[in-house]
């Protein structure tokens, strides 16, 4: 997985222990582009040793049961990790960044807080970063893209919403999954399930199942609910 400057193909190359940050509704997938409006002063100070340093924050949310643990709101078992890959001052004290998708991870413990912010040991599945180019393109003929943008383009229509579709048209399946799964409205337990999808093509499968479930609660196009 080359991520900015950088390539991450093996597991020894994402840090055992990095910042994260808790966000409810927030989903970062591998190759996926995440903007953030950072504001609060820990979260100021978690972006300044990023950069200083590896540059990786871990994307997690919430546990979606509310429970909650010694530093905060538990966190859901998995996150995925992005590389700081866009920075900028707005001058008022507030930073504008861009993380980039590096791969999933499960939090093995979080460890002693730092400027305020949270941290976690992780375990990354290497399989993940070290999968070919062969594999990946193996994996994503399999995406049933006609099904995809019927689903798409049966959602836009029963919510009154435009999309460029020359845009669509020319992405790769992988590529339009994750933009379609990073820019879908649906809530926190949807998106943890659209996260942990194994791979792509069962991330697709997951979102064309869960924008059926919302079309057919909608009474102009009751849809079909997938088995």
């Amino acid at each position: 997985m080359q991520v900015g400057n950088k390539s991450y193909v093996k597991p020894a190359d994402v840090p055992d222990t990095i910042p994260i940050f808790p966000l409810s509704g927030a989903l970062l997938l591998p190759g996926g582009n995440l903007p953030l409006n950072i504001f609060e002063p820990r979260y100021l100070a978690m972006i300044d040793n990023a950069m200083a340093g590896h540059r990786i924050i871990g994307m997690i949310q919430p546990d979606l049961t509310g429970k909650q643990a010694d530093n905060g709101p538990a966190l859901c078992s998995m996150g995925c990790a992005g590389r700081l890959t866009g920075f900028q001052e707005t001058g008022d004290g507030r930073y504008l960044v861009n993380l980039t998708g590096i791969c999933r991870f499960e939090v093995i413990a979080e460890t002693e807080m730092e400027n305020g912010y949270r941290r976690a040991r992780i375990s990354v599945d290497g399989s993940e970063l070290m999968q070919s180019d062969d594999a990946a393109a193996c994996e994503n003929s399999e995406i049933d893209r006609d099904l995809l943008l019927e689903t798409l383009r049966r959602y836009l229509k029963a919510n009154d919403l435009n999309t460029d579709w020359e845009a669509v048209e020319e992405a790769d399946n992988e590529t339009l999954v994750t933009a379609l799964c990073m820019l879908s409205p649906y809530g926190p337990a949807e998106k943890q399930a659209l996260l942990e999808a194994k791979d792509t093509k069962t991330r697709a499968e997951t979102l064309v199942a869960i924008t059926e479930i919302a079309l057919a609660k909608n009474s102009d196009d009751p849809g079909r609910i997938l088995q």
